[in-house]
């Protein structure tokens, strides 16, 4: 059953990912863990080099889930400016600090949505702006008309399913960083993608199956 969203996110995933959040190598990931430990030890520059980093994942989750770009960058600030907070609080476990960054904006944007009971929403014109530049008009029409219909479908997702989607799937968290930013174990996160995926495929257009 994997199969479907395999095929309807060929062309959203591979963008989203390379353009959000390159995967680290050992070396990037020795590097960032290097800065984490600098900016422990109060090394402001060293954060900043963080912040460069990690600004655009963690906005564009926010914005994904939001779909306001004022309410996205404040959402965003407060998230590093409770990192910078809690910086000491992080600990190496073999995974990207990413991950961490993406914890705490989701808890901002769960507190948000509490409060103001905001529906979430998909905004699909920001996710065409990580098209690549040589693709044709047509190529592009066809692949955002795609995209719209594949996020639509994830939208009727309940909102356990369509959080491990959007940050497995969109944004290339791997099981153990989806893990980390639900607050859950690695086993729920798989039990819940696998039933996420299969409801998923159950709502895709057979032509996009």
């Amino acid at each position: 059953m994997t199969q479907p969203l395999g095929r309807a996110c060929s062309g959203l995933a591979p963008t989203t990912r390379t353009t959000l959040r390159p995967v680290p190598d050992e070396a990037a990931m020795t590097d960032v863990w290097r800065l984490v430990a600098a900016a422990q030890d109060g090394d402001v520059a060293a954060f900043g080099e963080l912040y460069d980093r990690y600004v655009d994942v963690v906005y564009r989750y926010v914005l994904f889930r939001l779909g306001d770009r004022a309410l996205a960058e404040d959402v965003t600030s407060e998230t590093f400016l409770r990192a910078l907070r809690r910086i000491g609080s992080v600990s190496y476990q073999g995974r990207d600090v990413g991950a961490w960054f993406i914890t705490i904006a989701r808890n901002l944007v769960l507190d948000h949505v509490k409060s103001s009971r905001y529906r979430f929403e998909v905004p699909t014109a920001e996710l065409g702006e990580t098209r690549e530049e040589h693709a044709g008009p047509e190529q592009s029409v066809v692949r955002d008309a795609t995209n719209a219909e594949v996020l639509r479908c994830v939208d009727k997702l309940n909102t356990d399913q369509r959080e491990c989607i959007v940050l497995r799937f969109l944004h290339g968290l791997s099981v153990a960083e989806t893990a980390e930013a639900m607050g859950r174990n690695e086993g729920a996160v798989k039990a819940l993608q696998h039933r996420a995926v299969r409801k998923l495929a159950e709502l895709l257009p057979r032509s996009l199956r």
